[in-house]
C-alpha cells in the first residue's frame, strides 16, 4: 500500500522501500556479510520489488566495493532499476580533516573522477541519479554552487540522468534549485531525530523526493518505549514500525535502510505494508 511508489524526475518510478548497500562493505567501519551472502542480498531485493538501489564508489574497504557487488549481482540490470550513486565530500581519508571548500572531492576534477569511476565500476554509460555529498566538517564553507554546477556540465554531457543533493539545509537546498533541477535530497532523518521537519516539507511541496539516510536507530528511551507499544499492537518489530512511520510522515520520502541480513531485508520491506493507524501515529508523535 506505502509502496506504490514516486517518481524521480518524473521518469524513474521507485518503490518507496528501496534499498541502501552501503552496509554489504562494512565500509567505513564494521562488520559486513560473507560476499555470496551480499550477492543474495542484492538479488533477493530486486524479486521483492526493490528497483531503487542507493550506492556509490566512496563504498569499498579492504577490496569490497558495493558497485562491483552491484555489478555482480544485477548486471545486466533490470529495465526498471534505478541506481542513485553519490559523489563529493568524502566521510573518510585525507579530505575529512579539511574545510570543505578544499576537500578534493568537491573540486571539478574530484567530482569528474567520482562520476567517471562510478559509471566504469557500475558498467553503464548513463547514471541514473547522482547526488552531490556536501562535506560534514566545515559544512556551510564552502557553497554548492560551483559543485552542483559542475554535475550539471556533466548531466549535458550525457554522463548523468538526474541530480541530488546530500547533506544540505533547506537554504542550500533552495540555493541547488535555483541552479540544476534537483529529484531528490539525501540528509539524515528518522523518528528520533527530526530536526529536517521543514525541508520534508519544502520537498514535498516540491515534488522532490526525501530520502532519509539512518532511518532507524539514535532512538531515546521514550520514544524506543512508544515504538516497542505501537510494535506489540502490529506484531512487527520495532525497525519495522520506524520505517512504517517514515513513510506515514511524507508520501515523498523513500527509503533506502541497509542490511546485510536477509532475513532484516525481508523485515524492512515489509514494512511497507504495515499501516499505523491514527492512535499509533498520536503516541510515536
Amino acid at each position: 500500500m506505502k509502496n506504490d511508489g514516486w517518481s524521480l524526475g518524473g521518469d524513474l518510478h521507485v518503490a518507496r522501500v528501496g534499498y541502501g548497500a552501503m552496509k554489504l562493505t562494512g565500509w567505513p567501519r564494521g562488520e559486513r556479510p560473507e560476499r555470496e551472502t551480499a550477492l543474495a542480498i542484492l538479488r533477493r531485493a530486486v524479486e521483492l520489488g526493490v528497483n531503487h538501489i542507493d550506492t556509490s564508489n566512496y563504498y569499498a574497504r579492504d577490496g569490497v566495493a558495493a558497485n562491483e557487488l552491484i555489478r555482480t549481482a544485477l548486471h545486466p540490470y533490470p529495465a526498471d532499476l534505478v541506481l542513485v550513486t553519490k559523489v563529493g565530500a568524502l566521510v573518510e581519508g585525507p579530505d575529512i580533516a579539511l574545510p570543505a571548500s578544499e576537500q578534493t572531492g568537491l573540486t571539478p576534477d574530484g567530482l569528474r573522477r567520482g562520476v567517471e569511476a562510478n559509471l566504469r565500476t557500475l558498467g553503464v554509460d548513463r547514471l541514473d541519479v547522482v547526488n552531490l555529498r556536501m562535506g560534514d566538517r566545515g559544512h556551510g564553507e564552502a557553497s554548492l554552487a560551483g559543485p552542483l554546477e559542475t554535475l550539471l556540465a556533466l548531466r549535458e554531457e550525457g554522463l548523468i540522468r538526474h541530480l541530488g543533493v546530500s547533506n544540505v539545509s533547506l537554504a542550500e537546498f533552495e540555493l541547488a534549485r535555483t541552479i540544476a533541477p534537483v529529484v531528490c535530497v539525501q540528509n539524515q532523518y528518522n523518528i528520533a531525530f527530526r530536526d529536517d521537519d521543514p525541508l520534508v516539507d519544502a520537498c514535498a511541496a516540491a515534488g522532490v523526493a526525501y530520502v532519509p539516510f539512518f532511518p532507524v536507530g539514535g532512538f531515546q528511551p521514550l520514544t524506543a518505549e512508544h515504538l516497542a507499544a505501537v510494535a506489540a499492537r502490529h506484531g512487527a518489530s520495532v525497525a519495522q514500525v520506524a520505517l512504517a512511520w517514515l513513510l506515514a510522515r511524507s508520501p515523498n520520502i523513500l527509503l533506502i535502510p541497509g542490511t546485510g541480513s536477509l532475513a532484516h531485508l525481508e523485515e524492512n520491506i515489509a514494512a511497507a505494508g504495515l499501516a499505523l493507524t491514527r492512535d499509533d501515529l498520536a503516541l510515536l508523535g
